[in-house]
């Protein structure tokens, strides 16, 4: 059987964080599931398209690289995909206390693992939050994004 697992987000946008951490996993499992959660409630600056062109674009020839876009929950998804793991990188210890209780939620809720992976320490200061505030404020956004993130207009 096939070891695969899902790196939900938002990726709005995809940071070098995040490519670091899919490249990482691709050592691990057979298939990582690049997931891009949908929350109607939320207001992002890029497109779910745009968003999903930037990964496949980072990704174009990494064949087990997949990527989707869902709604609901993840272990819901995991379970659609027979994918037993997901797959989270942590960047400090915020993270990590926030990504535990999900983590402990997830497995009292099925059998689905956490797998996490340190972020690598030239990109652990990266967030998908503070590239969105650089683009907002005209500044070099392409030092903390893979270069298939192409900013069209600052929003």
């Amino acid at each position: 059987m096939k070891r695969k697992a899902v790196f939900p987000g938002s990726f709005d946008p995809i940071t070098l964080g995040h490519f670091d951490i899919i490249k990482r996993g691709v050592s691990l499992f057979d298939e990582v599931i690049v997931a891009i959660g949908i929350n109607a409630d939320k207001k992002y600056m890029f497109t779910l398209e745009e968003r999903k062109k930037f990964i496949e674009d980072a990704f174009m020839d990494e064949p087990k690289v997949k990527v989707i876009t869902y709604e609901g929950l993840t272990i819901n998804l995991c379970r659609k995909l027979d994918a037993e793991f997901i797959l989270r990188g942590l960047r400090n210890p915020a993270d990590f206390e926030f990504e535990k209780a999900i983590a402990h939620t997830n497995r009292k809720l099925s059998q689905i693992e956490t797998v996490f992976l340190l972020t690598a320490a030239k990109t652990s200061y990266i967030s998908s939050t503070i590239v969105r505030d650089v683009i907002r404020n005209g500044g070099d956004y392409t030092v903390l994004v893979p270069s298939t993130v192409i900013v069209k207009s600052h929003k």
